[in-house]
This record gives structure tokens, C-alpha cells and sequence, in this order.
């Protein structure tokens, strides 16, 4: 089980063709276990599988801060059937990244989320035509009214491509705004990595933009080149994966508190 877990979690989870490749190297382990009930202990609380605590793929404690979060993940174990799929488990893959990865390294995960800010998305606009031009102010406009109005960091726009350099400043304050706890710095990071925009990401985590505006701000030239040439069907599957995990992460913060 451990090793299947860390192969699985090798891989980039909106892919479907990784996911397809991480899945054939072992199969799936059969669920072994009838009882799945939350613990409380020192440090949080615990998955338990017939009264014994779920372990992460490096061998420590599934662990939640908050009661939510650990029901919510025991609801992805229970709903597990004759066998154990981590891909239909969201909310313990993101978990587990936390625990193992996010926590032992989070000052490192914190300054890819700030070099993320310092060429983010919504700084680079297209050249045309209007109505691409419409939307992207529309959805990213409020995004850097916010920041400018909340936190006091301006920023600058481009055109196309060509790098900006960003306010030393202003990049100051967006680092002050990345969370330090594990949890939220994960599901920060994952939201960050799924958008292209570590300021949606941080409006997310700060309650001044739902998870479904972000999605939708993060996708504005994609959902314009679709209207305009169809749709790609792995491209589509694709998206379908990547927002599944979009949403494991605005649920985290929301269970975190």
C-alpha cells in the first residue's frame, strides 16, 4: 500500500496518461478493512482502519488539525470499494504531500509560490483581440484591485510575453501572505501550480475569491481558444483531473479553518 502510494503520488495528478502510467506499475490493493472512524489524540486526529491509525507513504501519522478534515477523509476511505484507488482520494493524496513533503521543505514550497507570483498570470495580457482582452480584465482585474487594496501591492502589466519585473515590495508582501502551516501552504502551492496565479491561489485562501471565480479566471484564454476551435478530448479529461484537485484544496483550507 505504502509503495503504491508513493508511486502514485510521482506522478502529476491532472494528467491522464501519468495517472494511466502510475497505475500500471502495481495494482490496486484490495481494501482490507471494515471499520473506518476517526481518532482524537495529541496532535490532532487520525484515520483509523478497524481501530488501527492510517499511516503516510513516508511511515507517520494521517493527521488532521481539525475534526472536519480528518471526517472528510475517513469519507474517502470509507468509499472505497473492493479496492483502493488513491486517485478518488483527493483529500488524503493532498494530505499526505503535506505531511511528507510540504512540512520538511516548507520554506522552499513557500518561495516557489512567490517566484509563481513574480511572473503570475494575470501581469500578462494579450495583444488581441478585444474580446480576449475584455475577459481577461473582467476575471483578473478584481484579483489585482484586491491585492493593491488589501495588502498595498501594485503591480506591473505586459503585453504578450516579454518578462515584467515586479516590485521588490510588492513581491515582499505577497510572501507575507503565504501560509506557514503545512496544511494550507500544500493546498496554497497545488492551487498555485493548477492556475498559474499565485495571487488567485492567495484571494482563495484569504475568502476574497471562491474556488469556482479562480477556475474560471485561471482559464479565461483556454476557455476563449475552445470557443473559437473546439475541444480536445485528453485536454478536456485533463482539465477534469485538475480540478478535482482544485477543489480538494479550496477544501482544505475551508476545513482547516
Amino acid at each position: 500500500m505504502r509503495e503504491f502510494l508513493e508511486d502514485v503520488e510521482s506522478g502529476d495528478p491532472g494528467d491522464p496518461v501519468a495517472r494511466a502510467r502510475a497505475a500500471q506499475r502495481a495494482p490496486l490493493p484490495k481494501r482490507f478493512y471494515k471499520d473506518v472512524s476517526v481518532g482524537e489524540g495529541e496532535g490532532g486526529y487520525t484515520i483509523l482502519l478497524d481501530g488501527r491509525p492510517v499511516r503516510t507513504p513516508a511511515r507517520g501519522l494521517l493527521k488532521a488539525p481539525t475534526r472536519a478534515l480528518a471526517e472528510a477523509m475517513a469519507a474517502e476511505w470509507a468509499a472505497q470499494q473492493t479496492e483502493i484507488d488513491p486517485f478518488t482520494m483527493p483529500l488524503t493524496r493532498l494530505v499526505n504531500v503535506a505531511l511528507d513533503r510540504v512540512a520538511p521543505e516548507a520554506q522552499a514550497v513557500a518561495d516557489e509560490v512567490v517566484n509563481y507570483a513574480g511572473t503570475d498570470m494575470l501581469f500578462y495580457r494579450a495583444d488581441g483581440p478585444q474580446k480576449l482582452l475584455d475577459r481577461q480584465a473582467k476575471h483578473w482585474d478584481t484579483v489585482l484591485d484586491w491585492m493593491k487594496a488589501t495588502h498595498g501591492a501594485r503591480f506591473y502589466l505586459a503585453e504578450g510575453i516579454t518578462h515584467v519585473a515586479q516590485p521588490e515590495e510588492s513581491l515582499a508582501k505577497v510572501r507575507a501572505r503565504v501560509p506557514a502551516d503545512a496544511l494550507r501552504l500544500a493546498a496554497v502551492h497545488s492551487m498555485t501550480t493548477l492556475t498559474g496565479s499565485a495571487l488567485l491561489a492567495l484571494a482563495v485562501a484569504e475568502g476574497a475569491l471562491s474556488a469556482d471565480a479562480a477556475w474560471t479566471a485561471a482559464h479565461v484564454d483556454e476557455d476563449f481558444n475552445r470557443e473559437q476551435w473546439g475541444e480536445d478530448e485528453l485536454a478536456t479529461a485533463r482539465r477534469a483531473a485538475r480540478r478535482t484537485e482544485m477543489d480538494a484544496a479550496a477544501q482544505v483550507l475551508a476545513l482547516v479553518g
